[in-house]
């Protein structure tokens, strides 16, 4: 990250934790049969940090960046290295009236900048590396709202980690030796009903959310039934909360009547997402869903796994098949030798 006091800080390429900025590109693709693509993909993507500083080095204080993303499905295409331990494709949450879906995509390209200038001419570039070794399946820009708000009006993101607490609840340690460094992501798009929204109260929209809408004051959390989105997003196991990093972006298109919330949520533990998602879309008990899900329609889910910068740089020597072991179950994940590792 660049600061007006020095302004030769290298430009990191694969940096979970990258500042919150006014923009960012959410960028999804599919990769194409045969190994003259996954060769290209390879390539281009071990020389990322390249492309980055070729457009960031314009204007250093707007802090672009990029994280790259890898899908299981193409992960062995990719590298010799074995599968994340709790990498799988984003499995379908079908809840009582609500359902989070699976959708397909093997890369995921997070840009983001202080400018939209910057994201967007690194997108172009990007795609013109990759050629036709890919094919887009979404392509999303989001914006800063405000005060850090989504379109429903709160405050978004206040429940992220802090300090030491970022790398402890996002990047791999000692559980997975040959992926620590890296983060599992998860990403959903959301599609927002505002017209039903707007006919709420906003005291009604209160007890929805959890929190207050002019200040973000926490309310207490319910005893009993209907417990609000800040409650059944928030996963405790054993007495301990286990924290995800979100950088969730508004988008939309008012001429198009289009309004929504880009969800994207790096985590050290695949599972603590994962639950957080059957608590809103099942409920917690089974029925009381997230009521915020009325409003709010999952329309697009995928998983991938953000490698280390040194792992990511590495791809292009590292041409060889994976190894046929594919990826281990929750239980086992959880049940490797790291005592430190939690149970859900």
């Amino acid at each position: 990250m660049s600061t007006s006091s020095s302004r030769r800080v290298p430009i990191e390429a694969q940096k979970v934790d990258a500042p919150l900025t006014s923009s960012a590109t959410f960028l999804v693709v599919e990769v194409a049969a045969g190994t003259d693509a996954a060769d290209t993909v390879r390539d281009t993507i071990s020389g990322i940090d390249d492309l980055i500083k070729n457009v960031g080095f314009r204007d250093l204080d707007a802090q672009l960046s990029c994280t790259v993303g890898i899908g299981a499905r193409v992960w062995p295409r990719l590298t010799s290295k074995p599968l994340p331990v709790g990498l799988h494709p984003f499995t379908e949450v079908a809840g009582p009236k609500h359902t989070a879906p699976s959708t397909p995509g093997d890369l995921l390209f997070h840009i983001r900048a202080n400018r939209q200038d910057l994201t967007f001419e690194l997108e172009r570039q990007l795609l013109g590396a990759l050629g036709g070794a890919v094919t887009v399946v979404d392509e999303t820009t989001g914006f800063r709202y405000f005060d850090v708000r989504d379109l429903l009006g709160f405050v978004d993101g206040t429940a992220n980690p802090v300090g030491n607490a970022v790398a402890e609840s996002t990047l791999v340690g000692d559980e997975d030796p040959g992926n620590a460094g890296g983060s599992y992501v998860v990403i959903q798009k959301y599609l927002h009903n505002l017209d039903s929204w707007h006919a709420l109260t906003t005291e009604q929209q209160e007890t929805i959310i959890g929190r207050k809408k002019a200040d973000n004051v926490e309310l207490d959390d319910a005893t009993t039934g209907q417990k609000s989105h800040k409650t059944l997003s928030t996963i405790v196991v054993d007495g301990v909360e286990h924290d995800i990093l979100r950088d969730n972006m508004p988008f939309g298109s008012p001429g198009a009547s289009a309004f929504g919330t880009y969800f994207i949520g790096y985590s050290r533990y695949l599972w603590v997402t994962e639950k957080m998602l059957q608590r809103m879309f099942i409920g917690d008990p089974p029925g009381m869903y997230d009521r915020i899900l009325d409003f709010s329609e999952a329309v697009m889910g995928c998983t991938f796994f953000a490698p280390s910068a040194d792992f990511l740089g590495g791809l292009a020597d590292d041409p060889g098949p994976a190894s046929p072991s594919g990826p281990m179950s929750v239980d086992e994940y959880l049940g490797l030798d790291d005592t430190s590792s939690p149970t859900p």
